[in-house]
């Protein structure tokens, strides 16, 4: 096992521990940048002009770039687009509920997760506390909440299929009490330091605590919620802080403008303002070229020069369900990040993109493998084609291979985290 996808693999996980949700990543990833010579910039103020390492963040979403020496008004980008949402369970208003003397948090289901996934499990509260004065704060608990499982005394057929009602059964417990003396926000509110009182808005889901894990026979697992997307937000991270360096050893040769960007809401339809269909991406880069003084014509020059990497979790083969998996083609762990191909456009890659994807791994010496849906299971989907249409970039999906994705704790290999990473630093440098 290479050290540095050991290292690599570790440091991933102290970043899905410091994200319990979408702010928090968005928040990590701005001091993880920060920390490297990164100026966190806010929408609102003028933005500098020229060469540099800049990052913003819009809600939960984090988009960070660096503009070369030399770059112009034609300059392509080369962006790395993620997604810093997992599918889980938010906090409804009024979550204080419970019977029974019971005290239970009210939740909605988000996205798509492996509901029995989350049963008896030590979960935490995570999100942002919105105040009277406009102010956000990021707040997260200790182990607070379970989802108990039924015993199989009380089910005895609950081994032939266990059967999950969303509003019935997703009500996890919290404590022992009247809800009508208790309240939840008031153990949000604490934990974020703030005045119960003050808090006129929450975007709050829930997390699991338990600490990811290296294990199996050589070493070679990676244990942890949340790496359907933190596994490429934080590949992402890594590589643009090694592409600024590369950049910064050789003043003056140009290069394409590295990008990443982080969405929030993918596993909801991206169809928001921090959303890949929203507007943040052309925002951010429109500013990037009003400041390189690009027209119109030219920001579409640019655009045309582009290319977008749209970096999400994929499947690997199951050895108990390989009639899921198309025949032909078996990814596994620890071989290679993912090039995912779909005839219906659910993945955005092309010839083109394959070719330029083979050209990255070759030059970064890291092997890959195909991912394409057997015909009778339905593909997912990605911020890939998202992208695409809006902005008309080229774009090619990409992504390390789980188990069990969507679980409240997912499996990977050590060494593909590491592998997406460094295929990442070659793309964010390619000129072709």
């Amino acid at each position: 096992m290479p050290t540095a996808a050991l290292a690599h693999a570790l440091d991933l996980g102290r970043f899905v521990m410091a994200s319990p949700s979408s702010f928090h990543a968005a928040a990590e990833g701005a001091r993880r940048l920060a920390a490297e010579g990164f100026t966190v910039l806010a929408e609102a103020d003028e933005w500098p002009a020229g060469p540099g390492k800049y990052a913003v963040i819009r809600d939960g979403a984090l988009i960070a770039w660096t503009v070369p020496e030399g770059a112009g008004p034609t300059t392509g980008f080369r962006i790395l687009g993620a997604h810093t949402d997992s599918p889980s369970f938010k906090l409804k208003p009024r979550p204080t509920t419970g019977r029974l003397g019971w005290l239970q948090a009210g939740v909605e289901v988000y996205g798509g997760p492996l509901l029995n996934s989350w049963l008896d499990r030590e979960l935490r509260l995570a999100g942002r506390l919105v105040t009277l004065d406009g102010e956000q704060h990021l707040a997260a608990t200790a182990p607070l909440l379970r989802f108990p499982q039924l015993a199989i005394h009380l089910d005895r057929a609950v081994n032939e299929g266990l059967a999950l009602g969303k509003q019935q059964h997703m009500n996890p417990v919290w404590g022992l009490g009247d809800p009508s003396a208790e309240d939840l926000l008031g153990v949000l509110a604490e934990a974020a330091g703030v005045d119960p009182y003050q808090v006129g808005g929450f975007d709050v889901v829930v997390a699991d605590t338990q600490e990811p894990a290296v294990f199996g026979a050589h070493g070679e697992f990676f244990a942890s919620g949340r790496l359907d997307n933190l596994s490429s937000v934080h590949a992402g991270l890594a590589a643009l802080v090694q592409a600024a360096e590369a950049s910064a050893a050789e003043p003056g040769e140009g290069g394409p403008i590295a990008v990443l960007a982080a969405f929030d809401h993918e596993e909801v339809g991206s169809s928001s303002r921090s959303g890949a269909s929203g507007p943040f991406l052309e925002d951010v880069l429109a500013r990037i070229g009003d400041a390189l003084g690009a027209t119109a014509t030219e920001r579409r020059r640019a655009f045309a020069a582009s290319w977008h990497l749209s970096a999400d979790a994929g499947h690997a083969v199951h050895p108990n369900y390989a009639e899921r998996h198309d025949p032909a083609n078996h990814p596994l762990l620890n071989g290679g990040p993912l090039l995912k191909i779909n005839a219906n456009q659910r993945y955005a890659t092309d010839a083109a993109g394959a070719a330029l994807w083979a050209r990255v791994c070759g030059e970064a010496e890291v092997p890959y493998q195909e991912f394409v849906s057997n015909n009778d299971v339905p593909c997912g989907s990605t911020i890939g084609p998202l992208t695409a249409t809006r902005l008309g970039i080229r774009t090619v999906d990409v992504g390390i291979p789980l188990l069990s994705m969507h679980s409240a704790r997912e499996l990977a290999g050590v060494q593909d985290p590491w592998r997406l990473a460094r295929a990442a630093e070659r793309f964010f440098v390619h000129a072709g």
